[in-house]
């Protein structure tokens, strides 16, 4: 018992101080706040269907050619898969085959893509804001603030039928290189937002959103599906009807959080989840204190946001999970697309895009 004692003594000895500090410390930059009484600690959702060990499935496609390529736009007419990298390029990407082409060079860090109806590439730019690539490869800024706000880090996109464009802005105080900042303070800086291109006007639908991310339009095009990474939830907001600028929760505890989120053309939405739920996770969301002291280590020492059990889950369009891919090895995917027969997806990180072939699958293969 004694060198136990002794090096609990000690421990205190070191914790102390440190506990004492982070007390102490006041800024008016950083400052956590609890959780919203809606966040769950609950058990996640759960797919009929889970495979848990989609890395031994995966491909890897264009590998060294694509640096961090965050979200997947498929034209397919022209047998084209476009990413945003983070050198700032639009690159596309054959499919099958997997060439690499440099399309577009954007000036900043593209996250969200989407094609609109005229063959242009929509863009969110974390770094510029909602941007319009021509087919002619000439890029154009739409737009870059909403109310007086400029965006700091504009991030999830879609469009809808008649050609109203639908963004997030998930921090109007963090830009993207202290976006941990933001989650760590879990303070709704985050806006959904609309474009029409008709007019130019920006408006602002829904505020007060935490790290708002990824953003899709139903296929019915009377609403659409929003995400909130550090709450693990996904919102729906009414475009039309009699719920028209109404929002209601899509699907809430999933296991990990959110990304972008797809629409698959068959009847699923795709979630990507950059990570997996973990008890330290849970732990920095419970106890304020603690993100402060993260944060405050951090100031001087660059702390690892590993994350783990990345992966994707899809959804009906009434948000009941259908299946889920996700690996122990996976990190910090962030955009899951389903072309044909084939599931692309990419991540901040690495600097290809995975494929897996869904035709290969048996029932054998999920939990």
């Amino acid at each position: 018992m004694a060198p136990c004692l002794r090096f609990l003594k000690a421990m205190a000895l070191i914790l102390t101080p440190v506990a004492l500090a982070v007390a102490l410390y006041n800024s008016d930059d950083f400052s956590p706040a609890p959780m919203p009484s809606e966040y769950s600690y609950g058990p996640d959702v759960s797919a009929p269907r889970h495979d848990a060990r989609a890395l031994e499935r995966t491909e890897r496609v264009g590998e060294g050619r694509l640096p961090g390529p965050e979200d997947l736009a498929y034209d397919r007419a022209g047998g084209w898969l476009y990413t945003g990298c983070s050198d700032g390029w639009v690159r596309r990407v054959t499919v099958p085959g997997g060439d690499v082409e440099d399309w577009a060079q954007t000036g900043g860090r593209p996250l969200g893509l989407v094609l609109a109806a005229d063959g242009a590439l929509i863009v969110a730019n974390a770094d510029i804001g909602l941007q319009r690539v021509t087919p002619e490869r000439e890029v154009e800024l739409l737009t870059d603030a909403a109310e007086g706000v400029e965006f700091k880090l504009t991030d999830g996109v879609d469009v809808a039928a008649d050609g109203i464009i639908y963004f997030t802005d998930a921090s109007y105080k963090y830009k993207l290189g202290n976006h941990m900042t933001d989650v760590l303070e879990m303070r709704p800086h985050g806006r959904l937002m609309s474009f029409d291109p008709a007019t130019g006007r920006t408006a602002v639908l829904v505020r007060d959103l935490y790290f708002a991310n990824g953003v899709t339009v139903s296929p019915d095009q009377s609403s659409l599906i929003y995400c909130e990474t550090p709450m693990r939830w996904c919102s729906r907001y009414h475009i039309t009807g009699d719920k028209k600028d109404t929002v209601e929760k899509f699907i809430d505890n999933l296991p990990g959080v959110p990304d972008n989120i797809r629409y698959d053309g068959e009847g699923l939405y795709w979630i990507a989840l950059a990570g997996g739920r973990t008890t330290r996770w849970d732990l920095l969301m419970k106890y304020p204190f603690m993100r402060k002291l993260v944060y405050l280590v951090e100031k001087f020492v660059a702390l690892p946001h590993g994350s783990k059990n990345s992966g994707a889950i899809s959804v009906t369009l009434d948000g009941e999970p259908v299946s889920m891919y996700t690996d122990p090895g996976l990190s910090l995917t962030t955009g899951w697309l389903k072309v044909g027969e084939h599931l692309y997806y990419g991540s901040l990180k690495k600097t290809y895009l995975g494929r897996i072939d869904l035709s290969s699958k048996s029932s054998t293969e999920f939990e």
